[in-house]
């Protein structure tokens, strides 16, 4: 058996930072995730006037419960989507001008449904290219709240921009979804928030956000159950053993509902109270919708043509608006790779195969190189042509891995 130790979480990293910078006093990161992603929003709020000093295993927030401590700034959000989504909403809460860019590829992103919830909260935001995408500007003096109606089918981020707003209007927010994609990724925020001193209350589509800002904190982050998928998937094609602490019963975040997949199609899995533990064995076809784990579509869609029958992801449209079109992108490779696949609006049917050695076109994607390294460990050969663009989220994958695979 062997242990591996995961970064810690994107997806959690981003939430405290907005939390703590939400918060009234000093808070305290412990293993916040350290790559292109959370470095750009930690700039981002050192651009916005809020205190930020990162060391070594820790990261320190001053916080300001009535936004940034500029009336205008400028704001360039690389590649990070909750950078480019979170930020805009939490520059809402100041006075002032506040302008944002992102690269090419979070520039082709949508947030229509995040910039039209903030103008009907009486937010001005100018988008200078294509509605509801970057670059844009954000005319605000503070946002006194009340309720906003919101489409967060594409994306769950919207809505947890809006859930981490809440606090800091003057009245509260009321948030009525008509959609909601990635449902856990929602959980993840309200349970942060909670931690951080606010509680939501829930009705069914309505979210009831009170005012009053967070409470400053010492908050630790667990590991990228997302990241976490890549060694699991690992072990399950392989026939090995791997386990991955500090992702147990207790744990946040619903991607680490990836192993029950895994679990379906024949792997061994014990998931214990701090810790998740997955065995290889022979992999079955099935059907999986995979909705609420959208960002691990890409992790089964590399390790399907190793199963004995078909494997069919469903309910995975969203998947087709991240860092490029996942769908389309694992199909493409899968091809490249000698796979039989078909793909609708949203799914993908993988059949058994033999993937022979070829270049994966990466399309700039974090989560493409990752999972097509999973099928490099029984395809040797695979090469691909931007394997930097991990740093994203994991600059230091390629060796974690292979050292993994080589032990």
């Amino acid at each position: 058996m062997s242990v591996v130790e995961i970064p810690g979480s994107k997806s959690v990293t981003a939430r405290a930072l907005f939390l703590a910078a939400a918060a009234e006093g000093d808070t305290t990161l412990v293993r916040p995730l350290v790559s292109d992603d959370t470095e750009g929003f930690a700039e981002g709020l050192l651009a916005l006037g809020y205190e930020v000093a990162r060391e070594a295993g820790e990261w320190r927030i001053g916080g300001r419960p009535q936004g940034p401590g500029v009336d205008g700034a400028r704001v360039f959000c690389r590649d990070g989507a909750t950078t480019a989504r979170f930020l805009p909403a939490l520059a809402a809460a100041g006075r002032g001008t506040f302008h944002f860019d992102a690269s090419a590829q979070m520039r082709r992103r949508p947030l229509g449904p995040l910039t039209t919830a903030l103008r009907e909260l009486g937010v001005e935001v100018e988008c200078h290219g294509a509605d509801g995408h970057h670059p844009l500007s954000v005319r605000t003096v503070g946002v006194k709240g009340g309720e906003v109606t919101l489409d967060a089918g594409l994306s769950s981020q919207y809505l947890t921009a809006l859930l981490l707003l809440g606090p800091l209007t003057e009245d509260g927010l009321r948030i009525r979804v008509t959609d909601l994609v990635s449902a856990p990724y929602v959980e993840i925020t309200l349970a942060m928030m909670r931690s951080f001193g606010v509680e939501v209350e829930r009705e069914g589509d309505v979210f009831r956000v009170p005012p009053g800002g967070c409470t400053a904190t010492r908050y630790a982050i667990e590991p990228d159950a997302s990241t976490a998928s890549y060694f699991f998937a690992a072990a399950a094609v392989t026939g090995r053993r791997v386990t991955v602490p500090g992702l147990g019963k207790g744990a946040l975040q619903g991607d680490l509902g990836f192993v029950e997949v895994l679990e379906q199609l024949g792997a061994e899995v014990e998931i214990g109270a701090d810790a998740t533990t997955v065995t290889g064995r022979t992999l079955s076809g099935g059907t999986v919708n995979m909705r609420d784990i959208s960002d691990t579509m890409p992790t089964l869609a590399a390790i399907a043509p190793f199963a004995s029958g078909p494997v069919r992801i469903e309910d995975v449209y969203n998947t087709r608006v991240k860092e490029c079109d996942r769908l389309d992108a694992c199909a493409e490779n899968l091809r490249r790779l000698g796979v039989d696949v078909r793909t609708g609006r949203d799914w993908i049917e993988i059949r058994p195969g033999a993937p022979r050695a070829a270049e994966i076109a990466t399309h700039g994607d974090h989560r493409i190189v990752m999972s097509f390294a999973v099928t490099g460990l029984r395809t040797p050969g695979i090469t691909f042509d931007d394997p930097g663009c991990v740093r994203k989220t994991f600059p230091g994958f390629h060796d974690a891995f292979a050292a993994w695979a080589g032990q």
